[in-house]
């Protein structure tokens, strides 16, 4: 009976072992590689074959879920510093995050290799790139293009994309060589993006609170920063998502007037507010007016983007304007612009990007990831689609 159940329960133990060496490989690849540092990101392209090498469905569900877990665990503090709540509501919100990058990856896995299993790990990386699914599409490996071909823009694109699909088949050895070696090929020559002639962005420390915006003295010490970076010769200031506080006239004026004597234009966040909810914008302010440049496209769910208010015609939270302005002009410059939460999601570079920019302005409000590397991770995603798109790039935030 015991010799039985030992050959019974061999294969069950096989796949249990190998189950959990390769979660340990996707919870390593997902830690490291979304560490906040631009160089790591390229570990992201060896979770496909982890996946692809998962024993059965329930295995390749557990091992995406330990990628994406430890690729977003910054998340639980955040929401922790955000809502000033429990632990509890942290690691729930993590876990509800995490399901539909689980549950994607783990319906179209296939125990079959070759084409199916590629053509599958495609569709799921699709969908994880555009909305629904996309909304929560962070972690995801393509990312990584911009560090392993720096300036080759869409064919960079392609050529990640190619190389992903390729660690799903048995030539993933090959495919690590070659992706490895261009990696090892752009870090040995990395630049960082260019800084356009005359533009600088201002991180600010005003720190923050939920439901609290900028008061009188904060916009006076944004105001003196600007003033400032004016007198050092820069003719653009980019100041972070949520500086310029609440628009409104009364706001409007006072940022005209105190800059009417300086040679400057500004890039500054905001939030524009009505009956029915808020935008979370980036405002154009000079000397002689003020007008709306854009607004945020995926503001960050749950805390901000509601949209189960509108089943219960109930008011307020940001909108989504998911496809709208995805390029704007401003100082005869074509413009990708990209609000915080937008960085860590594929398809808004991307859409924007279509538009042949000549620059990417990033700006965040980071205050509630204090503890966390959040803020350093976004910075490295859009170095990296900087990089890849070879374009020049300006970042601000509030920390």
């Amino acid at each position: 009976m015991s010799s039985a159940w030992r050959v019974r329960s061999s294969p069950f133990v096989r796949d249990a072992i190998k189950t959990a060496g390769l979660t340990a490989l996707a919870v390593a690849t997902g830690a490291i590689g979304w560490s906040g540092n631009s160089l790591t990101l390229p570990l992201a392209f060896a979770f496909p074959v982890l996946w692809a090498n998962s024993p059965c469905r329930i295995a390749a569900g557990i091992v995406s879920a330990g990628y994406f877990l430890a690729a977003s665990r910054g998340l639980p503090q955040g929401v922790v510093n955000y809502f000033g709540s429990g632990i509890a509501e942290g690691l729930a919100l993590w876990l509800g995050a995490s399901l539909a990058f689980v549950v994607v990856h783990a319906v179209l896995w296939t125990s079959r290799p070759g084409t199916g299993r590629t053509l599958r790990y495609a569709a799921a990386a699709i969908l994880m790139s555009v909305p629904p699914f996309g909304i929560v599409g962070w972690a995801h490996p393509i990312t990584a293009a911009g560090i392993v071909f720096p300036g080759w823009r869409w064919w960079g694109l392609a050529a990640a994309a190619i190389g992903l699909l390729a660690m799903t088949t048995r030539v993933w050895p090959i495919a690590t060589l070659v992706l490895g070696g261009a990696f090892a090929w752009s870090a040995a020559t990395w630049t960082d993006p260019s800084l356009p002639d005359g533009w600088i962005g201002l991180d600010t420390g005003s720190g923050g609170e939920r439901g609290k915006y900028a008061g009188l003295l904060q916009h006076r010490e944004a105001i003196a920063a600007v003033k400032a970076a004016a007198a050092q010769g820069n003719k653009v200031v980019v100041l972070p998502e949520g500086a310029a506080g609440i628009w409104t006239p009364t706001v409007e004026r006072l940022w005209v007037n105190e800059i009417k004597e300086v040679d400057i234009v500004l890039i500054a966040g905001a939030t524009l507010v009505d009956r029915q909810g808020y935008d979370n914008v980036m405002v154009e302010i000079s000397g002689k007016g003020a007008r709306i440049l854009y607004r945020q496209r995926m503001p960050v769910p749950v805390s901000m983007w509601q949209p189960w208010l509108a089943l219960i015609d109930e008011s307020g939270g940001a909108r989504a304007h998911l496809f709208e302005n995805p390029i704007i002009e401003f100082g005869g410059a074509r413009v990708a612009p990209l609000i915080c939460y937008e960085q860590l999601i594929v398809w808004p570079i991307l859409q924007s990007a279509l538009y042949m920019p000549d620059i990417i302005v990033a700006t965040g409000n980071g205050w509630w990831t204090h503890g966390t590397s959040i803020v350093a991770i976004q910075k490295s995603v859009t170095i990296a689609w900087a990089r890849l798109f070879d374009l020049p790039l300006i970042m601000a935030f509030n920390i």
